[in-house]
């Protein structure tokens, strides 16, 4: 039986942000956030930094950068190269990580595993994967209010994160120096007239018998200076969601408030929750209430969400057996928005690897369409500019088999100077423009109105 990961208890503080406050000097720093204490659906919080091996996909090579300067590149597979450099199973552990690797797969990483066409403009710079191989995390249990140094039996040089966690005052106040992030306010690359256009093309393929559902997103963009991390505070404060993660490296950050997960895998049983099907809550508890309602109610979205399910039952098939569907069209409220979310779970094949499942279903069909493949052909015709990490996920996959990744939305990023974000929906062949429009903004509009409240450049 392989050996356990290695347990340090370490004292417990309900806002992980000051755990991560004090290792994010480190390498590759990353923070899988479940949005506590503000949201009650999260359980635990992930931060690791200092990888002993960076993967990394662009432009169809993978490279494999290792902390002794080793590097490597290959055409193969993302997914086979990432498996070939994952550390030796450990055994099971009670935590949902105990190293292993994390980072973020993007969208575009979907062209690795299906022949797609190159027509929208990639002009974001980050890779379309990059994955850290990390030998410790802290990780915190906000339902036991426990936390650990959590590190692999073959880790080494732990001495600086032994230092941190043993002498690093939780009681000290995060420097929140908000004039140290300024942005410009957003801007879309579509408006309504060009974003109708883009419905009834979709709308016309749908009578055309190509799909039944195509998800089309804008993009709105920003310029930003200074540091990302400040943004991310402000926004988990007004946002607070389960999936949701926060990562840095080269001068490049991603924050994302993600309330969806993609793909989870633990004691051999895969489970996924999509989410279609939304609507925006209620200026009073009546109108929030009503709003919930007509959710639940709505035929279009209860179809919308159902085509969505039977495409990852097909997907989770790949790799899996015992296909279910335990849970169908749960309400689930944010601070901006009500969802329509199913659950779907799985019972792994034998030999097969949580990576294989991530791969199988990848990317999330929740924000793809149905068919999968014809969808992410007409996305790329019709959406002006490549996702990047957009809809793709970012989570771990845990040295015991066990993975849990998000679906990228209500995410942004930070490259160049410049800041994205993305607002889409499910078209289907009874959507509204005018509606489809509204929700494509009203999904991301908390985000861009507290970033442009709380660090406006005055001279925009």
């Amino acid at each position: 039986m392989p050996s356990s990961a290695r347990l340090t208890a370490i004292p417990y503080h309900p806002d992980s942000a000051h755990w991560f406050d004090a290792i994010r000097h480190l390498p590759s720093p990353i923070w899988l956030d479940s949005g506590r204490p503000k949201s009650s659906y999260g359980r635990y919080d992930i931060m690791c930094a200092d990888p002993e091996t960076v993967i990394t996909t662009t432009k169809g090579v993978t490279r494999v950068a290792d902390r002794n300067g080793s590097v490597r590149e290959s055409l193969d597979n993302p997914f086979s190269i990432l498996r070939a450099c994952l550390p030796e199973p450990c055994g099971a552990s009670d935590l949902p990580f105990c190293g292993g690797a994390a980072g973020y797969f993007g969208y575009d990483l979907g062209r690795h595993l299906e022949r797609l066409p190159n027509l929208a403009a990639q002009d974001i710079e980050l890779p379309d994967l990059r994955v850290g191989i990390y030998p410790w995390a802290i990780v915190q249990d906000h339902e036991q209010c426990k936390a650990w140094l959590v590190s692999l039996p073959t880790a080494t040089d732990l001495a600086e994160i032994q230092s941190i966690v043993r002498f690093h005052d939780l009681k000290q106040n995060i420097k929140r120096e908000l004039n140290t992030f300024k942005i410009n306010k957003f801007r879309a690359n579509l408006n309504a007239i060009k974003h109708a256009n883009a419905v009834a093309k979709i709308q016309a393929y749908i009578d055309a018998g190509d799909c039944y559902q195509v998800n089309f997103a804008q993009r709105f963009s920003s310029d930003y200076a200074g540091d990302p991390f400040m943004a991310y505070l402000a926004l988990r404060e007004v946002m607070p969601s389960p999936f949701s993660a926060f990562m840095e490296f080269d001068q490049q950050a991603i924050l994302s408030l993600s309330p969806e997960r993609f793909i989870r895998v633990a004691d051999g049983v895969a489970e996924t929750q999509p989410i279609k099907g939304t609507i925006a809550r209620g200026a009073t508890p009546e109108a929030d209430n009503e709003n919930a309602r007509r959710l639940q109610a709505s035929l279009k979205d209860r179809a919308e969400n159902l085509m969505i399910v039977d495409l990852l039952r097909n997907d989770l098939s790949k790799s899996c057996v015992d296909v279910a569907v335990p849970e169908l069209f749960s309400l689930q409220s944010f601070a901006n928005v009500h969802h329509l979310v199913s659950t779907i779970t799985a019972r792994l094949k034998p030999r097969v690897s949580a990576s294989q499942v991530l791969e199988d279903c990848f990317p999330g069909g929740s924000i793809t369409g149905a068919p999968k493949i014809r969808a992410m052909e007409i996305i790329e015709e019709l959406e002006p500019t490549r996702r990047s990490v957009y809809c793709g996920s970012l989570g771990y996959i845990s040295a015991d088999g066990k993975m849990d990744t998000n679906i990228a939305i209500r995410s942004l990023v930070c490259d160049g100077g410049n800041l994205y974000c993305w607002g889409g929906g499910g078209i289907v062949a009874d959507s509204q423009a005018d509606m489809e429009y509204e929700e494509s903004v009203t999904k991301v509009k908390v985000l861009m109105d507290t970033l442009e409240r709380e660090f406006l450049n005055v001279e925009d």
